[in-house]
């Protein structure tokens, strides 16, 4: 069974799904049916790779290896950690969500449809990758669907947006390019050149070209994050483009910049990665205080919501450089965790927006009372944003904010301002938008349908779910964040996350930091 290419049929179904989706004929419900269907096969076979998976092994397993262009040491190589299959099962799950979100959008025509899938299909093979000039031209190739979603749907200003978009993502693919290329030229001259991510791990690179390498690659990673101060592109695109396609820039295609942070800055680059601590600290607490001040004084909420995202990908960024078990284990858990929450909030907002004709808060208030599901399900996942206790991203804040504490009580007490400046923007949105009288033109607002509640309803279970029982998550990252920081080289004396602890966890001792 293993045997069997489980991580190519995991690529392959999105992408014949996304050319199937445009060859069909357009009239009627056809197109749409057919990327549905593709999505909820996708779905299928993601569990199916999660089912063979063992949740005790934090290497890669289920790989796939063959000789893509044996000149340069190029493979065709796939296989999932516990990272990549987090990330992997978070994508399965929200595409369909996507796609059903927007099943009656007048602006989703079957194109939407079709990059939709191929963006899905491009970030799984992306997430699955080993073989580091593999994920780099995929890494690329990711921008081709975003930037037709972005500029094909949304409102006015969208051609702006996803320029805008591209030349900061070519840009940093560009430094990644450079970093790529210095990775072959190091391992031709320790013998035969291979891209392979276990061949390079096994590399000595040199001290000086190792920080040079890290460079390239953290700061593509920075700018796909989105971190500070390469971030400006987010809050456009997302007050642009329509809420599907946010969902999936931000909330898929966004992961893709922390998880290069993990697997390849630290595990390729290990003493560059300690060395750049400090200033990646820096960088992540001004993302963290940055990105909630200015979603405080946002109108519009999608620009809102994207510009939080800014402020939780800081949170990600520090649990990944504080370099301790809690810190790697809350981060891989806070990318889950933010996944969710800010998919629903994004598409709670498309369903306010479609009902209300304008994404402006100023102009809202007082929905509460016409629309209490739609209101009640907004706080909900407010709610998870903020780091309510009980809902799931309290768990990853929780182990970001031990490892922050662990790393230096300063670092630890900004980040806590992040999470008390999360609540203003949050309630103060929600008060603005939802209570207060109602005005005479929302009184008839209608709430949400079926469809569109049993669209949100697996976003919101999984909220609860993992806020009281993280654990199954926690399970399937902690071997691989062990495993890196075994091959990091620090010593980490805090308390692992074992099972039962995570709601009593204390500040762990000064360790190697």
């Amino acid at each position: 069974m293993n045997d069997f290419p489980w991580l190519t049929v995991l690529v392959a179904v999105p992408l014949l799904g996304a050319l199937a989706t445009a060859l069909v004929p357009k009239g009627g419900a056809l197109p749409k049916q057919v990327a549905l269907a593709a999505s909820l096969l996708t779905l299928v076979v993601g569990v199916v790779v999660a089912a063979q998976f063992d949740t005790g092994d934090g290497g890669l397993q289920l790989t796939e290896t063959h000789s893509w262009i044996e000149a340069f040491g190029v493979h065709y190589a796939l296989g999932v950690d516990g990272l990549g299959l987090l990330l992997i099962l978070l994508t399965v799950v929200l595409v369909p969500v996507v796609l059903g979100a927007a099943w009656r959008d007048d602006d989703t025509r079957p194109a939407f449809f079709a990059w939709a899938l191929a963006l899905e299909g491009l970030s799984l093979l992306v997430f699955a990758a080993t073989d580091v000039f593999l994920f780099y031209v995929v890494f690329e190739a990711t921008l081709i669907p975003a930037y037709f979603l972005i500029g094909g749907f949304g409102r006015e200003g969208r051609s702006a947006a996803a320029l805008k978009f591209l030349m900061f993502q070519l840009g940093g693919g560009l430094v990644l390019l450079g970093s790529v290329i210095g990775l072959y030229v190091v391992s031709a001259d320790a013998g035969p050149a291979s891209y392979l991510y276990t061949d390079l791990q096994a590399l000595d690179i040199p001290t000086e070209a190792g920080r040079w390498l890290f460079a390239g690659f953290f700061i593509a990673f920075a700018v796909k994050a989105p971190l500070f101060p390469l971030h400006t592109w987010l809050a456009d695109t997302t007050e642009k483009a329509t809420p599907a396609t946010s969902v999936l820039l931000v909330c898929v295609l966004d992961k893709i910049g922390t998880f290069g942070m993990l697997r390849f800055c630290l595990g390729l680059f290990p003493e560059a990665s300690e060395w750049a601590t400090p200033l990646v600290m820096v960088l992540a607490l001004i993302s963290i205080i940055y990105g909630a001040l200015v979603a405080i004084g946002q109108d519009d909420i999608l620009r809102l919501i994207g510009l939080t995202s800014l402020s939780h990908f800081g949170f990600i960024t520090l649990g990944i450089f504080a370099l301790t078990q809690q810190g790697g284990s809350g981060s891989i858990l806070y990318m889950v965790n933010h996944g969710i929450g800010t998919a629903a909030l994004f598409l709670l907002a498309g369903f306010l927006i479609k009902r209300r004709g304008t994404s402006l808060i100023s102009e809202m208030g007082g929905l509460e009372k016409a629309t209490p599901v739609l209101a009640g399900l907004f706080l909900v996942a407010g709610l998870a944003t903020l780091g309510l206790p009980g809902l799931s991203q309290f768990v990853s804040e929780i182990l970001v904010l031990i490892s922050a504490f662990d790393y230096a009580p300063w670092v630890g007490a900004v980040a806590v301002l992040g999470i008390v400046l999360a609540a203003v923007y949050v309630l103060w949105a929600y008060q603005r938008m939802m209570t207060g009288p109602t005005p005479p033109d929302a009184e008839a607002t209608p709430d949400l349908d079926r469809r569109e509640v049993g669209v949100l309803a697996p976003l919101v279970l999984a909220l609860v779910l993992f806020g009281f029982f993280p654990m199954p998550l926690l399970d399937v990252a902690n071997p691989t964040v062990d495993a890196l920081l075994e091959h990091v080289g620090v010593p980490d004396d805090g308390p692992d996350v074992e099972p039962g602890s995570v709601d009593h966890a204390e500040p762990a001792e000064e360790g190697a930091h």
